[in-house]
């Protein structure tokens, strides 16, 4: 079930498969530190495509994801994104990225607070990601999902 989240401070269920998410607000229930390198708010989580508002507390190493396609639209701050064999890119608010499954990504944090909105083609599982140097992270060390307000 889909629901409205951060538009008056509760969910509402809504029937049809449909959901109006207040990002900014989403972005703003992220904590202000945390242990792991992202904290993410996961808003729909669909076979097809998932979603979901996430921060950035740390440089992520290069890494990838088996399952999904990625497109990145960042919120707030800025950040350096490396993508494949591309030169890296400067990215802030506004601008998206696209990468296709598999493709080695890295982000250094440039202005904070980095706050970015997700899309995953099809779903992604939280713990799809594989480190290019596995004594760079984890699974643990690299994501905490914050529950959704109820």
């Amino acid at each position: 079930m889909l629901h409205n989240i951060g538009m008056s401070g509760s969910p509402l269920p809504t029937p049809g498969h449909s959901a109006t998410f207040d990002l900014h607000a989403i972005a703003a229930s992220l904590p202000a530190t945390a242990d792991t390198m992202l904290v993410d708010v996961r808003l729909t989580d669909e076979p097809a495509a998932s979603s979901r508002v996430f921060r950035i507390y740390r440089d992520i190493p290069a890494h990838y994801h088996r399952t999904c396609d990625e497109y990145l639209q960042v919120l707030s701050g800025r950040a350096r994104f490396t993508v494949g064999d591309a030169a890296p890119q400067d990215l802030g608010p506004g601008q998206l990225l696209f990468f296709e499954r598999s493709v080695i990504h890295s982000i250094v944090i440039l202005a904070e607070p980095v706050v970015v909105f997700a899309v995953d083609t099809p779903r992604r599982d939280p713990s799809d990601v594989t480190f290019v140097d596995p004594g760079s992270g984890t699974i643990e060390s690299f994501l905490r999902t914050q529950p959704t307000q109820e």
